[in-house]
């Protein structure tokens, strides 16, 4: 009896970057490993998108068209490459208006890119309309979402085979084109059960022939097993990847997946040895990038928060290099809490990261004193409809801090209406940094902000994790505190809220401030936090300068 071949995309060079290095790595660093992959008979590779678009700006002073430009070189033009978009919030944390969306397709489309998977965390379908018909109208194959995750224990709300079934339904009513069907479970966190469950339902209401794929992450150890529940129900795709980059908080191993289906009706259609060889090639690429233990490990803490492998390590990464990492159970613990005032909305990127902040926060802070900028949103309604009503104590809180009302209205219209969002807002940036107008330079500037616009004056910075070598090379050296200078008598000091970075200096010494003033803005786990002045007065003394590491409670500057 023929065997069922099936199909899988190899995602270490997107997701498995993300979910082990924090999307940190030199596109020049891994594209052998790409050619050894394609040699090996693979050719369908997730290539870009997700955090590997500002990752690449942020932290390695590349340019992601040119990687996928590059990518698309190595992997050959019979390669289905394909990335991952966030519907509204396209490659960002934050939602974009309809101009930057229509071009983000197109410039995906130009650069070497056929095929988009979207979703939107929050299951609100209404977010995938338009984003979803630019992909297809800008001739891209478009790969529509629907997020997936366990609750934590102790939590009720949505995320049932039901409720996915009614986010498939009005994803079919709305008539949003489609070439490709994926239910996402970031977390890993989905039970064999309900991942069976939910894929029978949706293959018996999708249109007989449609292309069915579920995606997982191996940090709650169930990948393998959900995979082989939902090849049962009818799936047609399952996503994989390579080691070094495989298992843990990534996808299972393309070598795992094919032993597991050994002795069953299922095949993966490759030669095993030469998967091997390319796994070699692959793991001399990245032999000098620092490999944190928690993303080659099962975390039984992981169904508790759940914390998406993708998001995981690059939030341990940043509380290891502020020295706080001993912190990570106690925010891991908090998540429920946020999980369940929020809305439930899946835990994907950017909700799984407006999870883990606003749990930082809580534990850093105490419990709803600083809710973060895209939490707050997120409740308030700026998103769209999360899938239950958030908190109302909470959404009280966010008004009250971000001095922001509530609002039903579609989060397009809010941004198209914005004079700091959309591709007017993007040129004015450009032409007051004295920056070539090109429609790549405008997507840059729209998704990445200030740091966009320094990468593209030539001032970006480098932020790769590798092993320091014992004469030259390794990773560029972490930045030095200065030596804490010895404060003034002052009646009004200002101090670091947590550790972090200095951002940008808004006043000068000698400048007259008004209480409630911002003096500079630091970052603290990638949120940027205004610090005001606590009275009226003159600044005395600044004794920070952009980019300095601080830590919590540190001197920033004095008001007089």
């Amino acid at each position: 009896m023929a065997k069922k071949k099936v199909k899988f995309m190899v995602t270490a060079f997107r997701d498995g970057f993300q979910s082990v290095y924090g999307a940190r790595v030199f596109t020049a660093d891994f594209l052998p490993a790409v050619e050894a992959a394609r040699e090996a008979g693979m050719a369908h590779f997730e290539a870009g998108g997700g955090a590997r678009f500002q990752s690449l700006y942020f932290y390695c002073n590349e340019d992601a068209f040119a990687m996928t430009d590059s990518f698309r070189r190595v992997a050959g033009p019979q390669a289905d490459l394909q990335t991952l978009a966030r519907g509204i919030n396209v490659v960002g944390l934050d939602s974009q208006s309809r101009d930057i969306i229509r071009l983000h397709a197109k410039l995906f489309k130009k650069h070497g890119i056929t095929t988009i998977r979207n979703f939107d965390a929050l299951n609100d379908v209404n977010n995938l309309v338009y984003s979803g018909r630019c992909i297809a109208e800008e001739g891209l194959r478009h790969e529509v979402c629907v997020t997936m995750m366990e609750l934590p224990p102790g939590c009720e709300g949505s995320h049932t085979p039901e409720y996915y079934l009614g986010v498939l339904k009005q994803i079919l009513e709305a008539e949003i084109p489609f070439d490709s069907v994926c239910f996402k479970d970031a977390s890993g966190t989905s039970v064999p059960a309900k991942v069976y469950e939910t894929i029978r339902l949706a293959r018996a209401r999708l249109p007989q022939g449609t292309h069915l794929v579920f995606h997982t992450h191996e940090t709650a150890g169930m990948g393998i097993v959900t995979y082989k529940a939902a090849l049962e129900a009818g799936a047609d795709q399952v996503d994989l990847s390579l080691a070094p980059v495989s298992g843990g908080t990534c996808q299972p191993d393309v070598v795992i997946m094919w032993h597991a289906l050994r002795g069953t009706e299922y095949d993966l259609g490759i030669d095993i040895h030469k998967v091997l060889e390319a796994e070699e090639v692959f793991k001399k690429c990245m032999a000098d990038y620092f490999l944190p233990p928690e993303a080659i490990t099962v975390d039984p803490l992981i169904p508790f928060s759940p914390m998406p492998g993708g998001a995981l390590t690059a939030n341990t990464q940043m509380m290891r290099d502020l020295g706080i990492l001993e912190k990570y159970p106690l925010v891991i613990n908090a998540m429920g809490e946020v999980v369940r005032r929020g809305g439930f909305a899946t835990s994907v990127t950017p909700v799984s990261q407006f999870y883990f902040q606003q749990a930082f926060n809580n534990v850093i802070f105490g419990p709803w004193k600083r809710i973060v900028e895209g939490y707050g949103k997120m409740v308030l309604g700026y998103f769209g409809k999360t899938p239950e009503p958030p908190d109302p104590e909470v959404v009280r809180l966010a008004e009250k801090q971000l001095g922001l009302p509530p609002t039903t209205r579609n989060p397009l219209d809010i941004n198209d209406e914005s004079p700091k969002k959309g591709a007017a807002a993007a040129r004015k940036m450009l032409s007051e940094a004295g920056l070539p107008l090109t429609e790549e330079n405008i997507f840059i500037a729209a998704t990445c902000l200030d740091k966009g616009i320094a990468f593209l004056k030539g001032e970006g910075e480098i932020g790769v994790r590798k092993v320091a070598k014992a004469e030259g090379g390794g990773a560029p050296a972490p930045s030095h505190e200065a030596p804490q200078p010895v404060a003034k008598a002052a009646p009004a000091p200002l101090l670091a809220p947590g550790p972090g970075k200095v951002v940008r200096l808004l006043k000068k010494v000698g400048d007259s401030v008004r209480a409630g003033e911002t003096v500079l803005v630091v970052e603290i786990m990638n949120v940027e936090s205004e610090i005001p002045a606590p009275r009226d007065g003159v600044v005395a003394e600044i004794f920070v300068l952009p980019g300095e590491q601080i830590s919590a409670k540190k001197l920033l500057a004095d008001i007089e």
